[in-house]
């Protein structure tokens, strides 16, 4: 018997997962608000359809093993009546999401399940509903501990790295460090990934980095300045090409994430009394251009 799975959310990271699943053989149902004729994904080139089941109704489900929650941050609360159809007893959910506030932002809407905070690395973008395009990366990172062997498990044969963590707190903040540098930057100039050759931009860049790596370490984690260079160093790297879902979502017009990225560490600082000036300035701006129509109108 197929192992089943739940996905909420048919975004960008939702919509390639429940691919990566189907394709090791997994019995994958996406629950999505709007359906869409098929699903596809397009990696390398290479375009295959992905046989999943869609679900529009939380009636229309039942509990199972594992759920992954994939959407935004913000939308949250919005996957309550899908997480009490889908829990059961033994269910895990699986908090596929930014931030690092995962289990005080999952916990309350769970249905009494175990949630399981995971960091995600994947580059990927929505293009059309159920059309998905992978540029690169594929790899999720959880706690190790109950339940993190058989999520691995789950993905064998995918195509992701499920990496079994002995710190994923610090794991957590360093992969913010990169959110909070790419996500407001493609998102306040509409540009992708190519702005970060620009010279320009590198003295903001390391100053959001130096605010957050004082912070991270005021909460707990185990970041330096050697994870600031190494920031910088994959920013260059990354493919011109290349877009964030904050981008995304400010072409479309959508709310942006901002409150659980750069939101997130602005509050932690405040926690602290640490002064995050560059940080402040980016919330304040992201806040002004969440959910705008781009020729001006509301």
């Amino acid at each position: 018997m197929r192992e089943a799975v739940a996905i909420i959310g048919s975004g960008a990271i939702g919509g390639y997962l429940a691919g990566a699943l189907a394709g090791a053989g997994r019995d994958v149902t996406l629950c999505v608000r709007t359906p869409f004729d098929r699903l596809t994904v397009e990696q390398g080139g290479t375009v295959r359809e992905v046989p999943v089941r869609l679900a529009t109704d939380p009636g229309a489900v039942r509990p199972t093993r594992w759920v992954l929650l994939t959407t935004k941050a913000q939308d949250t609360a919005g996957a309550a009546p899908w997480l009490s159809a889908l829990a059961g007893p033994d269910t895990v959910v699986v908090a596929v999401q930014n931030g690092v506030d995962h289990r005080a932002r999952v916990e309350p809407v769970a249905a009494g399940a175990a949630v399981m905070p995971a960091v995600i690395w994947c580059s990927v973008e929505r293009t059309h509903p159920g059309r998905i395009v992978h540029y690169s990366n594929a790899k999720l990172a959880v706690q190790r501990g109950p339940g993190s062997a058989e999520l691995a498990e789950l993905f064998a044969g995918s195509g992701f790295e499920v990496a079994q963590e002995e710190d994923l707190l610090t794991v957590a903040w360093r992969k913010l460090l990169s959110n909070l540098v790419v996500n407001p930057l493609t998102a306040l100039t509409l540009r992708r990934s190519r702005i970060f050759a620009q010279p320009e931009l590198a003295g903001l860049m390391r100053a959001v980095l130096e605010e957050a790596v004082r912070v991270a370490a005021a909460e707990g984690a185990k970041l330096g300045p050697a994870d600031i260079e190494a920031a910088l160093r994959g920013f260059a790297r990354l493919r011109p090409e290349s877009g964030t879902s904050m981008l995304y979502d400010r072409l479309a017009g959508r709310p942006l994430e901002h409150a659980h990225l750069t939101g997130a560490l602005v509050a932690a600082a405040d926690r602290h009394g640490l002064a995050v000036p560059v940080n402040r300035t980016l919330l304040a701006l992201l806040a002004a251009a969440s959910g705008h129509r781009l020729d001006g109108t509301d």
